[in-house]
């Protein structure tokens, strides 16, 4: 008789865009009761997945499961990064940046058939000053955009689009000291951004190249752009094709050191933390254990929705911008 695996499922009640009232019972219909033991606890406060994960490792179960988005993710790989305990993402926030990567489903019942399957791989994860991440960390403007994001109490894709819009063409790029084993260099960015996941959430592929099996971070510089470049790199970032735009650098390194012009706010997968000048982001090869979807390549080949509605946005954009007449003929508009 084969021995049952024991497993937690950590959710978080108020992730994402909507409340989670049923999905402890769509867990508990789904979940194959033949071969997993299981539990459910919700979370009460911020830093309570973490808690609660850090205690199932402590009892040796098999995985922990978080069921929310990429910070509750976060909080629970934290806790099992570097145990025998493996790491389950049940996708339910506003981006999911990790689940997406890794291509889970992001219906609960077949996300929950991923976890039955339990094929666990190593992967890697990032450290930024020390702090875990486990999809993508950066300074700069989606630092800024994510604490704007954080203030704004609202969830969800169009909210984050909306801080983009309002923000974007106001935020004043600042100049990095960057610093990698092939050397160091002065350069002027509107954001870097170090990849250990090839997304931010929401299929906007910051890093399309980023694989989680290589011990190597991406990390993307995207240099200062005018208010006509925007839209292509809108585009190149929901098409997979950023890494091609002539305003982005990439490079892969196992560690990186960064200096600022002062301190401020980074993020990492995500969340807001604010840190000195001086910014310290490594990889940790294979220091995590991941229940992944053995079913992924099938997923991969499919588009989703956001993404094709996103490309067709931007395309009209572009298109629109092809047929204005140059700056000196637009009506109100002069040559300073």
């Amino acid at each position: 008789m084969t021995t049952k695996k024991h497993i937690l499922f950590i959710v978080n009640p108020i992730s994402g865009t909507s409340r989670k009232q049923s999905v402890g019972e769509s867990i508990g219909k789904a979940v194959d009761g033949t071969r997993f033991d299981y539990s459910i606890v919700a979370t009460r406060y911020g830093g309570h997945a973490y808690e609660i994960a850090c205690e199932a490792v402590r009892s040796g179960l098999d995985a922990v499961v978080a069921v929310g988005g990429d910070g509750t993710v976060n909080e629970v790989g934290r806790a099992v990064a570097g145990s025998a305990t493996a790491l389950g993402v049940i996708p339910c926030g506003s981006g999911n940046g990790l689940a997406r990567h890794l291509m889970l489903p992001m219906d609960v019942r077949k996300a929950v058939g991923v976890v039955n399957a339990f094929t666990v791989h190593e992967l890697d994860y990032g450290v930024i000053n020390s702090m875990p991440f486990f999809c993508t960390c950066g300074m700069g403007f989606d630092a800024f955009i994510s604490m704007k994001f954080a203030e704004a109490g609202r969830r969800g894709p169009i909210t984050y689009l909306e801080n983009i819009l309002r923000e974007g063409l106001k935020y004043k790029p600042e100049t990095y000291e960057i610093e990698d084993g092939g050397g160091t260099f002065l350069n002027k960015a509107f954001l870097i951004s170090c990849a250990n996941a090839s997304q931010y959430g929401n299929n906007a592929y910051i890093a399309p190249q980023a694989s989680m099996s290589d011990g190597l971070l991406d990390v993307v510089v995207m240099e200062p752009f005018g208010v006509m470049e925007a839209p292509q790199l809108s585009i190149d970032m929901f098409n997979k094709t950023l890494d091609k735009n002539p305003n982005i650098k990439t490079f892969k390194t196992e560690r990186i050191h960064v200096r600022r012009e002062k301190a401020g706010f980074v993020h990492v997968d995500g969340d807001p933390i604010m840190t000195g000048a001086d910014v310290d982001i490594a990889v940790v090869n294979k220091g995590i254990r991941i229940i992944v979807n053995p079913y992924a390549e099938k997923a991969r080949r499919r588009p989703s929705a956001m993404q094709t509605a996103f490309s067709v946005f931007f395309n009209d954009i572009i298109n629109a911008r092809a047929e204005w007449p140059r700056r000196g003929d637009r009506p109100g508009l002069h040559e300073k």
